[in-house]
């Protein structure tokens, strides 16, 4: 590289007899790969100069130019590809092997002169109010850049067409295409934090709506938070790392302002999701507030029409039981047989009529008294 390419990374380190081992029969493929092979080029002062078409093709430009850098774009490679890079560019088997299976936590490793860097982009889809993840792994040396995606997200493209239109920043080298990167997925995190925000202000209003499926959805928003943060938070301390490796590895200045700005995007996201999962905590206690108090209030007005119940079954049984008493008297007398008492005195049906009338008042009166009329 120039005099103006200070890249934190000295030297080459390529090695082209260390036999490989990442291939059950130890022998590196000839054939071109092409299976996940998705744009190589290389670059002299931050400009591209070549365009190779596959990775052998790029192994032999790399040596053959001086001061250059290559960079090589994969998209799910298989083991034998990975294996060819180990070979080329003597890439640790521990990151090699992570990048093989996928599926790993974000983070930043040093093996010497290379970096190994893990990280997990995001998407918010508007049709499911979902958030997608996705995943890249980069291999970062003195002079070469190897990015292996595992899914659609981030878009690398757009990456490299901002830095092949920015050879001032190119022209940095290796950590230049790292720190692309990194600003590529931070800044893709910006429109999933305002989907989760507009998601929480929506279940706001469905909690104080009663919406009785509010808290499945605040339970699957705080699981998609969870899993944000497992994303970005480790991107904190991996910066972090970064920095610790500026002055020994003699990082552009130019490049360390471009990665402390990315670093404060993150913090600002982590601040986000940090608050996000305390607001959807308290959502959460808010919810079960108010449930209980509409079960309380059912309660309550339960209990109040079994009170109301209880006074009408209560008048309507002493109503009955003042009925009943004259009904009994009058079926009493109007059995007619001929041995009963009173059927032949002159007062009978007088002192009948009397007698269903004073029984009447008197379980009146004590109805009354009882409140049950």
């Amino acid at each position: 590289m120039s005099d103006q390419t200070p890249r934190g990374f000295r030297g080459r380190r390529r090695r082209t007899s260390v036999a490989p081992t990442m291939l059950d029969d130890g022998a590196i493929p000839s054939r071109p790969f092409r299976h996940s092979f998705v744009d190589s080029a290389i670059y002299v002062d931050g400009r591209r100069v070549s365009s190779p078409e596959a990775l052998p093709d790029t192994y032999q430009e790399l040596r053959d130019t001086d001061d250059s850098m290559g960079w090589i774009g994969l998209y799910r490679p298989d083991r034998s590809e990975l294996a060819s890079l180990a070979h080329e560019f003597d890439l640790h088997e521990l990151a090699v092997e992570d990048a093989i299976l996928a599926h790993q936590r974000p983070k930043l490793e040093r093996y010497d002169d290379l970096l190994f860097v893990v990280l997990r982009a995001a998407r918010y889809i508007d049709d499911t109010e979902e958030v997608e993840f996705g995943e890249v792994h980069l291999f970062v040396g003195p002079d070469f850049v190897v990015t292996v995606r595992h899914s659609e997200s981030p878009d690398l493209g757009s990456v490299r067409r901002r830095l092949e239109s920015e050879p001032e920043l190119l022209r940095l080298g290796p950590e230049a295409v790292l720190y692309a990167v990194m600003d590529r997925v931070v800044d893709g995190y910006a429109p999933v934090v305002a989907g989760l925000e507009n998601d929480i202000d929506e279940i706001e209003t469905e909690i104080f709506n009663g919406d009785p499926q509010v808290s499945r959805r605040i339970y699957q928003l705080t699981r998609e938070v969870i899993e944000f943060q497992r994303a970005a938070a480790p991107l904190v301390n991996m910066f972090e790392g970064l920095k610790q490796g500026f002055e020994k590895y003699h990082t552009d200045e130019e490049l360390q302002r471009y990665l402390r700005d990315v670093e404060d995007h993150i913090l600002a996201v982590a601040e986000s999701l940090d608050g996000f999962r305390q607001l959807l905590r308290d959502m959460l206690t808010v919810n079960a507030t108010l449930v209980a108090q509409e079960q309380n209030e059912e309660m309550r007005r339960l209990s109040v029409a079994g009170h109301a119940q209880n006074e009408e079954v209560k008048r309507i049984s002493a109503w009955a039981a003042i009925l009943f008493a004259p009904t009994l008297i009058a079926s009493v007398y109007g059995m007619n047989f001929s041995s009963m008492p009173e059927l032949s005195w002159a007062f009978g049906y007088p002192f009948s009529i009397a007698l269903m009338g004073v029984v009447c008042l008197v379980l009146y009166i004590v109805f009354k008294r009882r409140d049950w009329l």
